[in-house]
């Protein structure tokens, strides 16, 4: 790690901010574990969101799920089979929760910004200024067959829409009180319409941006208070990625600490270090199940390889061709040959199954485990180098996968004056120390 001269701390007062990520439609989290719950039921969503706020975290962060997921055409069938409504799920735990906020991840594409618009309003207003909104973009033709558009937006549309989507809600929100009509007329949206509701106390919804090419990182730099990254796990990556947008803010116009960079992670607590990490290769272990690593591996191959043995060698066959088009919302490998060659030296070196080479190799290696006082220290030297400003945790067991986090890792925060010993706002922007909008 660089800068570690205790006298060159730029922000020596910093607070850590937490969210927790109830994704959903994902392999990381254990379902096959006896404590693992419903990922539909209320009460789970219930019991991570309390879970969250007794840990006085900033938000629960809900992603979206439009339709089932495909690979090549296919359904997908190692994900959750249904998925409540974002904003319908968020209010019901806004009766329930107190402070901590509510975001909802929910598309540009397929949306309309009049109505949506009116729905953040009123989940900002039943939860008393704690909505937020994370801005995405979906790419595939197999949600787009939902709708009467249909089919899918390149990259570069996607972002234009999505632009002209976000300056819509934010003009149809500034028109209370005068409650005047809102005319817009753009590349995108013709929209004429009255708004029925009032600012709540913070403002506007809370935006959360989490695209990491260079489109997305620009539209976060001039549109989002908050970006959710995939860099997250070693501090010069994180470091240079915060840098990079905070060159972004002040090519906007906007002040670099406009904007509050939460990238996503796990983060597995044990009593000592070796115990920690046996905890995290057993995580690793059950995240990847036999099915999953045939899954991981076709999509390397670009095969359907679910008659393989997973706990046979890595397959003979030459990858097929990888298809770039987006059509299937599938992640693609840009060299996958050369990928391919890595994982067939580390296998046949230390005589890994192909189930084996998905677990040490499929993904890069993303979180932190540790013990809470080497986390805390840890996580201490990151935010106040100013190369994040919290994490958005994803739970590898729903609904008990945050108590490690509240119950061991947050006292040790707290001890170090790097976490808020009680929420000192209401709203979601206080509890991030952003302006109202």
């Amino acid at each position: 790690m660089t800068r570690t001269d205790p006298a060159d701390v730029p922000r020596p007062h910093a607070k850590l901010h937490f969210g927790v990520f109830f994704q959903g439609v994902n392999y990381w989290t254990i379902w096959s574990d006896p404590a693992s719950g419903s990922q539909i039921s209320p009460e789970s969503y219930r019991r991570v969101a309390q879970t969250a706020e007794r840990g006085l975290f900033d938000a629960f962060f809900l992603g979206e799920g439009l339709r089932l997921r495909e690979v090549g055409g296919r359904i997908h069938d190692l994900d959750v089979a249904g998925r409540p409504d974002a904003i319908t799920q968020l209010s019901a735990l806004a009766a329930v929760t107190d402070r901590i906020g509510l975001v909802s991840t929910t598309n540009t594409t397929f949306n309309e910004p009049a109505d949506l618009a009116r729905r953040l309003s009123g989940l900002d207003l039943l939860s008393a200024g704690r909505a937020g909104w994370n801005v995405v973009t979906t790419d595939n033709a197999w949600t787009g067959e939902n709708f009467r558009r249909g089919g899918y937006l390149d990259h570069a549309d996607r972002y234009r829409r999505a632009e002209q989507f976000l300056a819509a809600a934010r003009a149809i929100w500034d028109a209370w009180p005068a409650a005047a009509p809102v005319r817009i007329r753009s590349e995108q949206f013709s929209i004429d319409v009255t708004p029925t509701l009032p600012r709540s106390r913070q403002g506007h919804p809370v935006i959360f941006q989490a695209g990491d090419s260079g489109e997305g990182r620009d539209f976060a730099a001039r549109n989002a208070d908050v970006i959710f990254s995939a860099h997250g796990t070693d501090f010069d990556d994180a470091l240079a990625f915060a840098d990079d947008i905070r060159a972004r803010l002040r090519t906007a116009g906007r002040p670099e600490d406009d904007l509050r960079i939460l990238p996503g992670t796990s983060i597995v607590v044990g009593a000592t270090a070796a115990e920690a990490e046996e905890k995290a290769a057993w995580v690793r272990r059950e995240q990847i199940t036999p099915a999953t690593a045939l899954a991981q591996a076709g999509l390397l191959w670009n095969l359907d390889l679910s008659d393989h043995d997973p706990d046979g060698p890595l397959p003979k066959e030459d990858p097929r061709p990888q298809d770039t088009s987006g059509a299937f919302g599938a992640a693609r490998v840009a060299d996958a040959e050369a990928v391919i060659a890595q994982w067939r030296a580390a296998a046949d070196a230390n005589g890994w199954s192909l189930r084996e080479t998905v677990i040490h190799l499929g993904q890069r290696a993303r979180g932190h485990v540790g013990t809470p006082q080497a986390l805390a220290d840890k996580f201490a030297h990151f935010v106040r180098h100013g190369a994040i400003d919290g994490f958005n945790i994803s739970p590898y067991l729903v609904p008990h996968g945050l108590d490690d986090i509240v119950d061991l890792l947050v006292p040790a925060l707290q001890e170090r004056g790097l976490y808020r010993t009680e929420y000192t706002g209401t709203t979601l922007r206080e509890h991030l120390g952003l302006r109202i909008s």
